[in-house]
Parts: structure tokens; sequence; C-alpha cells
């Protein structure tokens, strides 16, 4: 087992989160990295953390060679360390390893690794002093993060460059960003906080640095933001379908029942909801008053698309808990008491899950830019002008904000790329089988905030073309969401104006979730 987060709460207000024994939870994971929720560590886990720092000591004496105690490290792990040079050995471990390069990671990256990595100290099978777990509590309390490089993980023997910035700084060295994010020296920061810089003792170096905390991190907050973009993407397909005087019939749930797929039947039931009681839908529903058989794929076939991803997502959510439920370091205090090398920090089970959440956003991202290519274009548009403009010719309309959209997913195509089928071995070939699972976490970031900003072309371009529908009226659903865009700012159809903060305007509204009607699954 793992350690369990506990929101303590005070007047219906999450406070603190309290560390345990057992595994964490993605809700309190994301309270604590993305809203800056405060840890503390329970009396269950100081006493795991204790119980298995006594076998570590025990063994620190012993004349045979354990890894991690008293040998080097990697392809160094036959040389043997005299016991008075083992604290240098520690503090060389993570300065050496804290090699990262290129631009800072994002705080609640950080923030993530770190609980992730208190929440395997807690479980009491890494050998850590109560102390060196307290730290990091402190640190995620105080607001402090340290700074962590972009490169220099390969997602094998953990993310060891990441982690090891943040040992740095809990030994006093390195930099960290406050609560307010300056860039404060941690000597100057931890005291200022009334934390003590510390001396890692043995085994404590790798016990830090030994796991796939930054991928799964990130892997966790990516699937807290594809809930939300899933649906939101739901929002954007019925309002297209709407304007585009589409058929909702290919939605029934008879229909969708025929393949029981259960993202489909979701995102299925999602465009009923978001369709119904719909002006516009009703003006073109009897049959002498409808020309075409099927609308095109695009439409008539997302919820299979959406579907098909939000299964993607169901599954990373089950290994994503798994790995959460997990006590990853090398070697590791086994409950019997036996400190035993093994792989489980190999990061191939996230990033083969990161790399798959990367090409269902892809395919998102490119079905939502097919649909809002038809509602610029005249020849499919079904009576709407040409790019939604005012004055065709004199306006341009949504001509450009189709070409960002189609720029983003020529982007997203390129980092649906895997990620964790390439491997650079390293230490000398002692590693010489790594994951690249860090790698699949940073693009899948990057793949998440293009695929924001599809759906904000295609929801503001849909919003146009739901006015120029006008006198039929949208669906309550969809006409809500049409009207937020207009109580951000946006405004309704007209001559042609600066667009990009119009899209930066709906591209935070999704982030925020106010484009979501109630009910939505």
């Amino acid at each position: 087992m793992t350690a369990v987060l506990r929101v303590l709460c005070d007047g219906g207000m999450t406070v603190r989160v309290l560390v345990e024994p057992d595994p964490i939870t993605p809700d309190q994971l994301v309270a604590v990295a993305r809203h800056g929720v405060g840890v503390g560590l329970s009396d269950d886990a100081l006493r795991a953390i204790a119980a298995s720092r006594k076998v570590i000591e025990d063994l620190a004496s012993d004349p045979r060679a354990h890894y991690g105690i008293s040998t080097g490290f990697g392809a160094l792990a036959t040389k043997h360390i005299p016991r008075e040079k083992r604290a240098a050995l520690q503090r060389s471990l993570i300065r050496s390893h804290a090699a990262g390069s290129g631009a800072e990671v994002e705080t609640e990256v950080v923030r993530a690794m770190m609980l992730l990595r208190l929440s395997t100290m807690a479980t009491g099978r890494t050998g850590v002093r109560p102390a060196t777990a307290a730290a990091y509590a402190a640190l995620l309390d105080a607001g402090l993060t340290p700074v962590v490089h972009e490169y220099g993980s390969l997602g094998c023997s953990g993310d060891l460059a990441p982690l090891a910035h943040v040992a740095l700084v809990v030994t006093g060295e390195g930099e960290v960003r406050d609560r307010e994010g300056r860039l404060r020296p941690a000597a100057e920061a931890l005291p200022a906080h009334g934390i003590a810089p510390l001396e890692l003792a043995e085994k404590e170096g790798l016990a830090l640095i030994n796991g796939t905390d930054g991928m799964l991190g990130m892997l966790v907050l990516a699937l807290a933001d594809l809930d939300r973009l899933l649906r939101t993407a739901d929002v954007a397909a019925a309002m297209s379908v709407e304007a585009l005087l589409g058929t909702d019939a290919v939605f029934a749930e008879d229909l969708q029942a025929l393949r029981p797929h259960p993202g489909q039947a979701a995102s299925a039931a999602n465009l009923r909801l978001l369709l119904a009681d719909s002006g516009v839908m009703a003006s073109h529903r009897e049959p002498n008053r409808c020309t075409r058989v099927q609308d095109a794929y695009s439409l008539r076939c997302s919820p299979q698309v959406h579907g098909a991803a939000r299964d993607t997502v169901a599954h990373a959510k089950a290994v994503a808990a798994r790995e959460l439920a997990s006590a990853i370091d090398n070697p590791v205090v086994t409950p019997d008491g036996r400190v035993v090398s093994n792989g489980n920090f190999h990061g191939a089970p996230v990033g083969y899950v990161l790399d798959f959440l990367a090409i269902a956003v892809a395919d998102v991202a490119g079905i939502s830019e097919r649909r809002l290519d038809r509602l610029c274009d005249p020849a499919r548009n079904h009576g709407l002008p040409p790019f939604l403009a005012d004055d065709p010719g004199v306006d341009s309309g949504q001509m450009i904000a189709q070409y960002t959209a189609a720029g983003v997913v020529s982007e997203l195509k390129r980092l649906a790329v895997p990620a964790s089928v390439d491997c650079i071995p390293s230490s000398a070939m002692q590693e010489d089988h790594v994951s690249m699972g860090w790698h699949a976490a940073r693009k899948l970031r990057r793949a998440l905030d293009g695929l924001t900003r599809v759906l904000a072309v295609e929801v503001l371009t849909a919003a146009r073309a739901l006015d120029l529908r006008a006198p039929l009226a949208a669906a309550p659903a969809t006409g809500s969401v049409r009207d937020a865009v207009r109580a951000a700012g946006v405004a309704g159809p007209g001559p042609d104006r600066y667009l990009a903060p119009e899209i930066e305007a709906v591209v935070g509204l999704i982030r925020d979730g106010s484009l979501l009607p109630a009910g939505l699954g």
C-alpha cells in the first residue's frame, strides 16, 4: 500500500492534505499540485517511515555490500563505500544527478512530483528518515517549489534529474520559486520558512530520485484536464451539428447501443442532451424540409471518435491508479525487512498510456477542425456566408481562425508520434533500456494545450454560426454556451475585428469549465 491523502476541512474549505500509508487519489494530487493545498504527515506515516529506517541503519554496519547503502550507483554499483564517506556519497549523488537543462518545469508538475515522492516515503518501503519526509511536506506546505528543468529524465531508474533537483533543495542547495513566483536560493528560502537543510544519510539519495513521480504526476494532471476537454468536445460538436443543420437522429440511444463502447454511449448521450429542444434542429426535421440522407463523418461520427478517446482515458486512469498504489524505489525495503534491488522504477506502463493519450488528443482535435472547416465553407455550410463573414470579400470572417486550428492540428499529429518506442542506453550500458516516459508526458502537456485551442476556435465559430441562424433558436444548452461566450466579451456577427483576444477568451472559458452545461457525462 502507498500513502493516502486525507483532506482536512474547516468550514467546508480544504486547508491541508494529510499523508498516510495508503494510496493517494487523483483529486487529492490535483488539489496539492494545481491548487496549492498544503500537506502534513500522519503519525501512522511517521511510524512506517521510522520502521523502515531502522532496517537501513541495521544494514549500514554490515560488512557485506548493500546497493545504495554501502556501494556506488548505477554502473559503479560494485564500488564499496566506507562508512565515513557515505554522507559524501549521498551528497555527491544528488549534486551530480541534478544535471537538468532547459526551460523550468511548471510549478504544478514539480509539486505533483514532490507529493508523489512523499507518498512513497510514507509507505515505509524506502528507508528514509522521518526528518527527510518531513522536509518534503514542509516544502509543499510553505509553497516553495524547487526549480526543475525540462531535460534530464530518460524515464528509467526514475525521473532522475528532475527528482534530484528537488532533493538538492532539501539539502539547502539549488533554487526555488516561492508562493509569489520569486526565484530564491534554497539556502535563503528554507531558513526563512523555518525549514532546516538536511544532510542525507545512507540510502536516502536513491530513495529521493528513484521513481516515476514526474511522468505519473503529469499523467494524473492530464487525465483531470481530459475529463473537461472531452466533455467540451461534445459541446463543440453539438454546436457545429446544430449550426450546420445536421441531424441528431444518428445519436439515438438504440443506434449507439448496437456498438456498446461505453465512451461512445456517454458522448452520444451528451449530444442528445445538448441538442434537446433546438429550434434550429426542429426547422429541418420534417421529411419535406430535409434534403440530406446523412451527414459527413465529422458530424455523424463525433460520438465514435470522442468515445474512443474517453475509453482511452479510462484505460489510462486504470494504469494511473495502479501506479499511485505502488511503492517505487530501488532497492526497496520489503514488509518482511529485506532490502532488495528491483526494476519497478521502469516507466513503460506510464509511458505507453501517455503516448496513447497523445494519439487520442490529436484525433479529437482533428475531427474538431474538420467540423470547423465545414462551418466556414459556403459549399458545405448550408446557407451561411463564406467564412461567416459580414461582408465577404471586404471581410474575411473566420478564415484565418481556421488556419490557426489547422496549424495546431498539424502540430498535434507530430506530437502523437510515440516517445516510448525510443531508447538511448545510458550509464555505461547498465541502463540499456529506458522508457522515455518523461518525454511522453511533456509532449502530452503540449498536446492538451493544442486541443484546448482547437476546441476554442470551433466553439467561437459555431457560436457565430448559431447567431447567423436567427431567428431560429438554438437549443437551451448550446444557447447557454453561446451566451457564455458573449458574456466573456466576444461579440456576435459583424465586421472583422481583432480575433486573437476572442480566441484567448474562449480558451480561458474552456480551461475553467465555464462552457460545460449541467448534466454532461
